[in-house]
């Protein structure tokens, strides 16, 4: 047992701790400056992880093989990191909208990313379990903190209902698998999956577990919580949920059909042809009348999520080689880290004293603050993937990868048709965002919207990380080719 190597998750756990104790003797005007230590916290694990300080980038496994550290779990674990800093610089500017509890909120926070972190290293159904239900649980609460709010609560009991059935899809296949098997590592599952090929009782098992992660990454036809709860839940949590959570879920998919069970992934691609193809198309065509910003937001996660499944369609037909698509995979989360929470960094400083999130609140936002507004601005156009940003790159590496496994599936070329038919239907409402911003007439004598320093080298920073992954692609095509090549083992 190599106890160094959770080194990072007990520091965060530790972290969270540090928080509920200091909360204790703070006074209360001063709770809110806890969110600034908390991510100052991480920042330092994050400086520590980048420079491969101690224990932090060294790679092993711990637990008798059921925690690994390899190339794929130290780039999320640094995904993760980064993603939490920018929730929490967000929280403190949403602070004022929350009446109690603000160190609790914040220290949720922590342990959330606490449970990505464990799920970025699962190598074994147990602790995909485990580092799932700390995510999902935490997350209960964060939904429905705002206790005062009716759609927040109501957020709060779709997101519990629904997250304990994922639940149960999950611990039922996981019984399932292990019974047929009696295997619960995915190293050891790898090696005698094939056999279990044309066992009925060990491939619903699998398709069972499969579920419980489509309701993670908000995949069809699991996304039916998604709309709701970013809709009523308080903004960082909407946020960490559209990239922490969604990204928790690609990393243990990822593990599960490409470390665990990998000969009979290879016979279910044009399962996830289907399920990418409808995804996309789901996710656009219901974004299209949405008028609520964060309702909009949900749905547009819907279609990420089937773009994010055109890596693992490319992956799932490419045999041993996994490189092209799995980067492309890892690099469009990247660019999509900074795109969506720089667009939900806009809304909490935007419409945090609104009753409703409609785009009309948006209206005049120029003329406010010229730097939300082309904030926002340059999300959109990312999420659309036009470039020069890094939505547009993700996109291409992502159609580049399935394209070229065409000649060996063509039922690629039909996904990869439905991908850019899905970018030209989100233009549509991602503009009318735009639309609203610069030609929609505002408020009369609307005060501008003040932006403290923490929030806006925030914003600067991931302005610069759009357009540094659209216009100097490479360093990051390289990291994202070296960290999938764990999958190809």
């Amino acid at each position: 047992m190599n106890l160094s190597l959770i080194s990072l998750e007990i520091c965060v756990v530790a972290l969270g701790m540090a928080l509920l104790l200091a909360d204790l003797w703070l006074p209360p005007g001063r709770k809110r400056l806890l969110g600034y230590a908390a991510a100052a916290g991480l920042g330092l694990l994050l400086v520590a992880n980048l420079g491969g300080f101690g224990v932090f980038g060294s790679t092993g496994t711990a637990f008798g093989g059921m925690f690994v550290q390899d190339g794929l779990a130290i780039f999320f674990k640094r995904f993760f990191l980064l993603a939490a800093i920018l929730v929490l610089l967000m929280a403190i500017e949403f602070s004022d909208r929350i009446s109690a509890g603000i160190a609790e909120y914040y220290s949720l926070i922590v342990f959330a990313l606490a449970g990505m972190l464990f799920a970025a290293s699962a190598n074994d159904f147990a602790l995909l379990f485990v580092s799932l239900e700390l995510i999902t649980v935490t997350f209960y609460v964060l939904t429905s903190f705002q206790r005062a709010r009716l759609v927040s609560l109501e957020a709060g009991v779709k997101y519990l209902v629904i997250g304990a059935l994922s639940t149960a899809f999950t611990v039922f296949g996981i019984a399932l698998v292990y019974g047929i098997s009696g295997r619960l590592n995915f190293g050891e599952l790898a090696g005698v999956a094939g056999q279990f090929g044309d066992n009925k009782i060990f491939l619903f098992g699998l398709l069972l577990v499969l579920t419980g992660l489509g309701f993670k990454i908000v995949a069809f036809p699991f996304q039916i919580w998604a709309p709701d709860v970013y809709q009523g839940a308080p903004t960082p949590t909407a946020a960490f949920l559209a990239i922490g959570s969604k990204a928790a879920g690609f990393v243990l998919l990822l593990r599960v059909l490409f470390t665990a069970v990998p000969d009979i992934t290879a016979q279910w691609t044009n399962l996830l042809i289907v399920f990418s193809a409808v995804t996309i198309l789901y996710g656009n065509l219901c974004a299209i009348p949405q008028r609520n910003v964060k309702r909009l937001l949900g749905y547009s996660s819907v279609a990420h999520a089937g773009y994010l499944l055109l890596g693992v369609a490319a992956m799932s037909t490419a045999g041993q080689d996994r490189s092209a698509g799995g980067s492309a995979m890892l690099f469009y989360l990247s660019g999509y880290l900074f795109t969506v929470l720089a667009a939900f960094t806009v809304i909490t400083l935007v419409m945090r004293h609104l009753e409703s999130e409609d785009i009309s609140g948006l209206a005049g936002l120029n003329q406010r603050s010229p730097l939300l507004a082309a904030t926002m601005t340059l999300a959109m156009v990312s999420l659309a993937g036009i470039p020069p940003l890094a939505g547009f790159f993700g996109k291409f590496l992502l159609l580049k990868a399935l394209i070229e496994q065409g000649a060996a599936n063509p039922g690629c070329y039909c996904l990869a048709f439905t991908a850019v038919a899905g970018i030209v239907i989100s233009l549509y409402y991602y503009f009318g965002v735009i639309r609203a911003i610069y030609w929609s007439p505002g408020p009369a004598a609307a005060p501008p919207i003040a932006v403290s320093r923490p929030i806006r080298i925030s914003i600067y920073v991931c302005i610069a990380g759009m357009f540094y992954l659209g216009l100097f692609p490479g360093v990051m095509v390289t990291v994202t080719t070296e960290a999938v090549k764990a999958l190809n083992r």
